[in-house]
């Protein structure tokens, strides 16, 4: 295992150089003081320039990014209420506070029913009286929890979930901010078929100007070492009377922003509690959807702007914990196809994944499909990589 990190922390580092070559460009040419103390701190920290951060501070408005069409669609006054979860760790405090308000501002009040606020054990101390003083603003609108022990960020969000009392669990990263009309899609989508799960249009916030920048519909996807990806979306599946306001299905989705109904969340099995930290968990979780019985769309009238941080913190335990993860994902839903993974990560064929058996009971127990299924029926294209290579 100490090898393959060592390997993986090595292309980390290269890839770190290159980030660093393309910051100082970028700082440049968009006449951004590298040598700020305070912006470089702020980098170090978050991934993002706190120094604009700060200077947005807690709420402001967005662009607009819906297609046109999406103005014009009606939804029913009766949709399922939401539970709004947003778990974090030491996440900048101006940032974490624009989620909240977005969501407090641009969400009906009758829908919603709660935002549930997890802290993972934060250590800065703006996280702690600082946010507590201020979110007194929303008293009775949140639930907020502190764990005892730090739990990582799929433990971190069953807990919120299981303190969710909406009928929908939405999920969003502690570093976005929702967008107009965002929510009505999503519940709209779920109250239809309760086991279909839905995702928003991702739209990207700089992670250095902070300016909200509205990209084209893109479906999840993944390759063969298990990375997700955003791929592109084939013009005949918005040729429909929808038009391009026409729910998309996706082979995979991101781990920060999704709606599930809570009861469907439960029934289907959660997350696996055997995963560490972070990683992974959203494509184990994808293809438990599509291949024990549900289904994965992105909805394209639902926009959330996310901040793609330059990198991450705590990179060897997170290294650590996509190896990890991705076995348990791999000895559980890719059955002979694991064999075209090791193909392209040797070096973690015999590193140790914990007990599975649960799982595989789960597995059973839902009655789920092949993955040789799930290639022929959802992601063909992944099929097709291995007959190209």
């Amino acid at each position: 295992m100490r090898n393959v990190i060592v390997k993986y922390l090595f292309y980390g580092s290269i890839i770190f150089g290159i980030w660093a070559v393309l910051l100082f460009s970028c700082c440049h040419h968009r006449n951004i003081n590298f040598s700020d103390s305070e912006f470089l701190h702020g980098m170090s920290r978050y991934g993002f320039n706190v120094v604009v951060s700060r200077r947005l501070g807690k709420r402001r408005d967005v662009p607009d990014s819906r297609n046109t069409m999406c103005l014009k669609k009606q939804y029913p006054k009766y949709l399922p209420t939401a539970s709004v979860i947003i778990c974090f760790r030491n996440e900048e405090f101006n940032a974490l506070f624009r989620v909240i308000s977005s969501v407090m501002d641009l969400t009906p009040h009758y829908i919603l029913e709660e935002i549930i606020l997890v802290d993972d054990k934060s250590d800065f101390d703006d996280l702690k009286e600082k946010l507590d003083y201020h979110l007194e603003v929303f008293r009775g609108h949140i639930k907020f929890i502190r764990t005892k022990k730090r739990e990582g960020l799929i433990r971190a969000k069953m807990i919120g979930a299981a303190l969710a009392s909406g009928d929908v669990l939405v999920f969003l990263d502690s570093h976005c901010e929702v967008n107009r009309g965002w929510i009505k899609p999503l519940l709209f989508a779920i109250s239809k078929d309760p086991t279909m799960v839905v995702f928003p249009v991702v739209d990207n916030i700089d992670h250095l100007t902070l300016e909200y920048i509205p990209i084209p519909v893109m479906r999840g996807a993944f390759d063969w070492t298990l990375q997700f990806k955003w791929d592109i979306v084939f013009s005949y599946e918005q040729e429909g009377p929808e038009g391009p306001t026409t729910p998309i299905r996706s082979p995979s989705m991101p781990g920060g922003i999704f709606a599930i109904h809570k009861h469907y969340f439960n029934e289907i099995g959660q997350y696996d509690n055997g995963m560490y930290h972070w990683g992974g968990e959203n494509l184990e979780l994808s293809l438990r959807i599509w291949m024990c019985g549900g289904q994965l769309f992105i909805i394209p009238c639902s926009r959330v702007g996310h901040i793609s941080r330059m990198y991450f913190t705590d990179h060897f335990l997170m290294v650590k914990s996509m190896i990890y993860n991705n076995l348990r994902l791999v000895h559980v839903w890719l059955d002979e196809y694991k064999e075209v993974y090791f193909a392209q990560n040797p070096g973690v064929k015999s590193v140790r994944y914990g007990n599975v058996s649960e799982r595989v009971e789960l597995r059973k127990r839902l009655g789920c499909k092949s993955f040789q299924w799930y290639l022929e029926n959802v992601f063909p294209e992944l099929e097709t990589a291995v007959d190209n290579a």
